[in-house]
């Protein structure tokens, strides 16, 4: 393997990585603050790819405007899902939150079943996304270059808004001791549907490049995105940004380069996924990032 196509698939599996990263980014802010796992996750990340997708087909928005409609539908999304699956059960025994969480992940699933239709459906593809990059022998495509870049700006934004403003320090002291945060005035419900308007925002941004790198969109489609963003949290440490980053960033090589040098075990990419996960878990069972 000559080294250009060593380094594409190095960008390809950074781009890879940010996707799986922006996505447990969203499991491990709602963790941290509400303790909980919201299953529906990965469900709301493939609904943000269907409002991309109807707001070209159905109301022939611009490319880019829809791409940006559906981050902010996809955040109206989540704050809903909080209100209605979450704060009910906010006081009530996990096992009640747990178990509404993945309810909503079956509704979700089968609404857009229902309403959307089982078929895949194709993905508009931005022409100007589309071009191929040769930087020195290397051949990439802008979109790839596009989510890195993009990706970084979200991870910069997110970083100054969890350690720089006064909602940052709200969801830290949250995710520090519930109850002390609640005696000293801060705002629970406002902070925490806060954190799930970030959160599915996040999910959506990954849920446009994921299906601009694959574009086609169904109603299942964000079970395997989810559980391996999900994995990629609990490899980094859950409730840790800096590790669920990092486990995106594994799961995105893994994926890739196991094609890339090993195309006849590509087919057993999950199973290296997951052992993956037994051995961090083995060795360390709070994550690579987690606090003990």
């Amino acid at each position: 393997m000559t080294w250009t196509l060593l380094l594409q698939h190095l960008a390809n599996g950074v781009a890879l990585g940010f996707v799986f990263g922006l996505v447990a980014i969203g499991y491990t802010l709602v963790y941290g603050v509400v303790k909980l796992v919201n299953f529906a996750h990965g469900d709301i990340f493939m609904m943000a790819s269907f409002f991309v997708y109807y707001g070209i087909v159905l109301f022939s928005f611009p490319w880019w405007f829809s791409f940006v409609c559906a981050i902010f539908l996809t955040a109206l999304l989540g704050i809903s899902i909080e209100k209605v699956a979450y704060k009910p059960l906010r006081d009530a025994p996990r096992i009640s939150s747990l178990c509404s969480a993945i309810g909503m992940s079956f509704l979700l699933e089968n609404f857009a079943t229902v309403v959307f239709g089982g078929r895949q459906k194709p993905f508009y593809q931005p022409q100007i996304l589309s071009k191929t990059l040769d930087i020195g022998g290397v051949r990439i495509q802008l979109v790839t270059v596009v989510t890195i870049l993009v990706s970084v700006a979200a991870l910069l934004f997110l970083n100054y808004l969890v350690y720089r403003t006064r909602m940052g320090l709200a969801m830290r002291a949250l995710a520090h001791d519930f109850d002390t945060a609640r005696l000293m005035g801060i705002n629970v419900d406002r902070t925490i549907t806060f954190t799930f308007a970030v959160g599915s925002s996040l999910a959506a941004i990954s849920a446009i490049f994921w299906a601009l790198r694959y574009p086609q969109i169904w109603p299942f489609m964000g079970v395997f995105p989810g559980w391996r963003a999900f994995t990629a949290a609990i490899i980094g440490g859950i409730g840790s940004i800096k590790g669920a980053m990092t486990g995106g960033f594994l799961i995105g090589m893994i994926s890739i380069m196991l094609v890339a040098f090993l195309p006849d075990l590509a087919g057993y990419r999950d199973a290296f996924i997951f052992m993956m996960l037994v051995l961090v878990l083995l060795f360390k069972p709070t994550g690579l990032f987690g606090e003990a």
